[in-house]
């Protein structure tokens, strides 16, 4: 398929630059996929469209403060780093970062063997790119933090290993915790406020490691997930932890030929179970976003039925065509025209009504995007 088969006209002006006032305060646009009918509610009704047993999928990550504000040393010259992921300290020469193994960011930084001040090593997009060749350094700065960083090699698509240390006895990942900025999406045109590290961030977020939130999660409110606990809807939560990638453009002509970039997951045994029991059941498993939808389904199935718990690196591009196993419902954002993104919600729903529904929501006047407003499809 063409990549202009998945293209539509969106004013700028639906494009949300801030979350609505109140958490859970968003519209919600559901759409029926087999009928094609659309509804317009809000996102505090969600329990009227979900059944007792329903299972509730969500990702549980963590969106850290990746985006450091410094400058070089010592020409003073303004610098910008995004950090994507840790990188294993053992080959800072590795020709190719982003098909590296990833250590786990929950680890904690200080541990017996090192200091807390040690020097890990980050696959990062660095600005100005060309003027940051290998052993240049940088200064990030704050809250009485200081936070070094030396370029040690590059790569492809402007991304750098950096080596980062601080000063004194904290330890680097609380230093960035500490003068780090959120990272919001490139559609977002202000800079980051202080309210955004709690509003670009789920609830339920509890294992650190994304570059991004998973939008959909956002308009959840424990309120709203105690009720519907209350109405028999079972929760269960697993990890992605979201890249940069999330943003790539597709830039192929034709979808078949894009590559998502991997991103790595954890499913435990006690969310697999779940939804094994559900799906025997037949009832339905309904997932909080596409990062959900892309971790369920890239988990092996036994003969059986029984969902395997698993981990690692998931990479699967899903589009018209894919054969859903495990995913029933999906919840999900407003999605960039073009973007890996809508082709996934046009293979659950199918394109013409995915297009459709788009078309009801900017007629409307939707929110579009992160801090947009919410669909519902079943």
């Amino acid at each position: 398929m063409d990549v202009s088969d998945f293209d539509f006209d969106l004013p700028d002006d639906l494009i949300a630059q801030d979350p609505p006032p109140l958490r859970g305060g968003s519209r919600l646009l559901v759409l029926r996929r087999d009928r094609g009918e659309v509804e317009h509610t809000h996102f505090s009704r969600l329990g009227d469209y979900l059944r007792p047993g329903d299972v509730l999928v969500l990702n549980d990550t963590k969106v850290f403060p990746a985006r450091l504000l410094g400058h070089r040393t010592p020409s003073g010259g303004a610098v910008e780093c995004l950090l994507l992921r840790p990188l294993p300290e053992t080959d800072p020469q590795h020709p190719d970062p982003t098909r590296s193994p990833i250590p786990d960011p929950r680890s904690p930084t200080r541990s017996p063997t090192r200091s807390p001040t040690a020097q890990p090593l980050w696959e990062a997009l660095v600005h100005p790119g060309q003027k940051l060749k290998p052993g240049a350094t940088m200064l990030f700065e704050g809250n009485g933090v200081r936070l070094h960083g030396e370029i040690v090699s590059r790569h492809f698509h402007g991304r750098r290993t950096v080596r980062f240390r601080t000063d004194g006895s904290i330890g680097v990942m609380e230093a960035i915790e500490r003068i780090g900025h959120v990272p919001l999406p490139p559609y977002i045109k202000r800079e980051d406020r202080p309210s955004d590290r709690e509003r670009y961030q789920t609830v339920y977020a509890r294992e650190r490691g994304s570059v991004a939130a998973p939008t959909a999660g956002l308009h959840f409110t424990p309120a709203l997930l105690d009720a519907l606990a209350l109405r028999g809807v079972e929760r269960t939560d697993v990890t992605l932890h979201v890249g940069y990638g999330t943003f790539k453009p597709i830039r192929a002509a034709r979808i078949e030929d894009h590559i998502v970039d991997p991103e790595t997951f954890v499913v435990s045994t006690e969310a697999a179970d779940q939804v094994t029991r559900a799906r025997r059941e037949g009832r339905r498993v309904i997932a909080v976003g596409t990062t959900t939808v892309r971790v369920l389904e890239s988990l092996p199935i036994d003969t059986d039925g029984r969902v395997r718990p698993s981990s690692g690196e998931a990479d699967l591009f899903i589009r018209p065509g894919h054969e859903f196993q495990l995913v029933n419902g999906l919840i999900t954002n407003f999605h960039l025209p073009r973007s890996s993104l809508l082709v996934l919600v046009a293979a659950f729903a199918g394109r013409e009504r995915i297009l459709e529904a788009y078309h009801h929501a900017v007629e409307q006047r939707y929110r579009f995007y992160s801090y947009g407003d919410a669909m519902l499809i079943l």
